[in-house]
């Protein structure tokens, strides 16, 4: 099988792509978990301040 350079291109653009929305889906499903667990980042300062006051 003959592959030039834009077939090689084209492969090499396909699996950046699926790398890419791989990445992006790992992130939504980590921060999701996040969110779920604590409810944000600062939970533990909001939690401090709540309890001052």
């Amino acid at each position: 099988m003959y592959t030039d350079a834009v077939v090689i291109a084209g492969i090499v653009t396909v699996l950046l792509m699926v790398g890419f929305f791989v990445g992006v889906g790992v992130f939504v499903l980590k921060d999701s978990k996040h969110q779920l667990g604590d409810h944000g980042r600062h939970s533990e300062k909001s939690a401090r301040e709540g309890r001052k006051s």
